[in-house]
């Protein structure tokens, strides 16, 4: 990789040409994902992206007039400092806001090299151009604000917001809840009876951290490979995997980690039981919330199905572990 530094006047000219490009293509690939989801604000990347090319016209323009048709084969990612762009296929199901924080890095980032170019620009008309490109881009999240007030009117910007909540409780709210059901409630049985059969804390433990963690392996592989997102648009099936099985391992370490009290304590077994069965009783009742909250589930009928069942599984672990 090069330095900055060490770029030629030529060089420089063909790096901001080709990060044109991409920049332009980046923000169609933007625009194309939100047309089903976000209609209106897919029209604000289709400018941004006329923006950036008739940047790159202006650009290709000046570097012929200096130094003719041939292009260098420089690019950005062979200059040291510059951020890495995702790639395009990374950008697929992004939620609106990560859209967006992206594309305010993508223009820092444009208006600092055109400023530093422009610096370093010994010919007075690129210099010009570059320092007329850093202030463009330096505005263009003023476009983005000014295109957001023109296109996005409140109906529009309502009905946004209906669709980025129903993305978000796709892409995190159901595989995260589908993991804390499962972690919570799946490792009752085994921990419950290991605990009533060994009377020993530590056993239990460890019972408890092997099923927390095959649970939680287990459950990010099932949702990982459930489903790609590419027609339900769920977002990346790696995200939502992780997302499920943290979940589901750490709804089984929740009444896992009272066993941690040391086995040499007076009732030591007793202490550990009562505070594990405090922490599924938060457990199931935070499950039935979240239902309530975001899956639109009457709160009574959440409650019935997630405290009930849990008390079920909870009862037949202790009977199996007195047996």
């Amino acid at each position: 990789m090069k330095n900055f530094a060490d770029l030629t006047e030529r060089e420089v000219l063909a790096v901001a040409i080709a990060s044109e490009e991409e920049d332009s293509r980046i923000y169609m690939t933007f625009a194309e994902d939100l047309a089903e989801r976000y209609p209106d604000t897919a029209k604000i990347f289709e400018e941004m992206a006329d923006e950036e090319r008739g940047h790159r016209h202006r650009l290709l323009e000046l570097y012929e007039q200096r130094f003719g048709q041939n292009l260098p084969p420089i690019r950005r990612e062979d200059v040291k400092g510059f951020l890495r762009r995702r790639p395009v296929w990374l950008t697929k199901n992004l939620p609106l806001d990560t859209i967006r924080k992206e594309v305010e890095t993508m223009e820092l980032e444009a208006e600092r090299f055109y400023a530093k170019a422009a610096e370093k620009a010994e010919d007075v008309g690129v210099r010009r151009l570059l320092g007329d490109l850093a202030e463009e881009e330096k505005h263009h999240e003023n476009l983005a604000v000014q295109l957001t007030d023109e296109i996005l009117q409140p109906d529009v910007r309502a009905e946004e917001d209906r669709t980025r909540r129903r993305m978000f409780v796709l892409q995190y709210v159901q595989p995260g809840l589908a993991g804390l059901m499962d972690g919570s409630v799946s490792t009752l049985a085994p921990l419950f009876a290991a605990a009533f059969a060994t009377h020993q804390n530590w056993q239990t433990f460890l019972v408890g951290l092997a099923a927390s963690i095959g649970a939680g392996i287990s459950m990010g592989f099932a949702e990982a490979l459930s489903d790609d997102g590419s027609l339900t648009g769920r977002g990346s099936p790696l995200l939502r995997g992780l997302t499920c099985g943290l979940m589901t391992t750490l709804g089984g370490l929740g009444h896992t980690i009272p066993y941690l009290v040391p086995d040499a304590w007076p009732n030591a077994f007793w202490i550990a039981t009562a505070i594990a069965g405090i922490v599924v009783f938060f457990e199931l009742w935070a499950i039935a919330f979240i239902r309530a909250r975001y899956m639109d589930t009457p709160f009574l009928q959440a409650v019935f199905q997630i405290v009930l069942g849990g008390a079920i599984v909870l009862a037949v672990g202790i009977l199996i572990g007195a047996a």
